[in-house]
């Protein structure tokens, strides 16, 4: 009986390091490679950017300070490299499963395919996390967590002046 305790213990420990690790944080996993880009904002930061004085009779600005307010993290990598642009498709179809994400949409125009896959439980107006994996000549990760809308999102991504606006825009009309 105790062998099969220790079994199905270690088996247990096995299938949560497994998880873990398969779950590496995003930046880690790209942040020491030749040739990639990445862009790392924590809630703290948003919390800071929410207090940059600004014409608060702007309906832009209100609507991209609440959304600020809404975002926890934000992760952006990017590269041109073709070793590093297949080693962040193999991340993001793992992660994907993994996390069980569904695909929300695929974009294909000028050479660039842009699929966005959201956590199982987002509606519309409710978002927990986002991630957009775009492949052409340059392959782009974004990963956003916290509890957002789509609308909100294309919002800060266009003041924020990430490359992935344009996509985002067209996917929140």
């Amino acid at each position: 009986m105790k062998t099969i305790l220790r079994y199905l213990c270690l088996s247990v420990a096995c299938i949560g390091f497994s998880i873990t690790s398969n779950a590496q944080d995003l930046i880690e996993s790209f942040k020491n490679q030749p040739n990639v880009e990445t862009v790392a904002v924590n809630k703290k930061m948003f919390q800071m950017m929410s207090n940059v004085k600004m014409d608060m009779n702007d309906k832009e600005n209100q609507a991209y300070l609440n959304l600020i307010k809404k975002l926890d993290d934000l992760k952006l990598i990017s590269t041109k490299n073709i070793t590093s642009s297949g080693k962040m498709k193999t991340y993001v179809v793992s992660y994907v499963k993994t996390n069980s994400m569904n695909e929300l949409m695929t974009l294909s125009e000028n050479g660039s395919t842009t699929i966005f896959y959201v956590d199982p439980n987002s509606t519309k107006e409710s978002i927990k996390e986002l991630l957009m994996f775009v492949s052409g000549n340059e392959t782009i990760i974004l990963s956003l967590k916290g509890s957002f809308s789509l609308n909100e999102l294309s919002l800060v991504t266009n003041k924020m002046k990430l490359p992935v606006g344009n996509s985002l825009n067209k996917m929140s009309k």
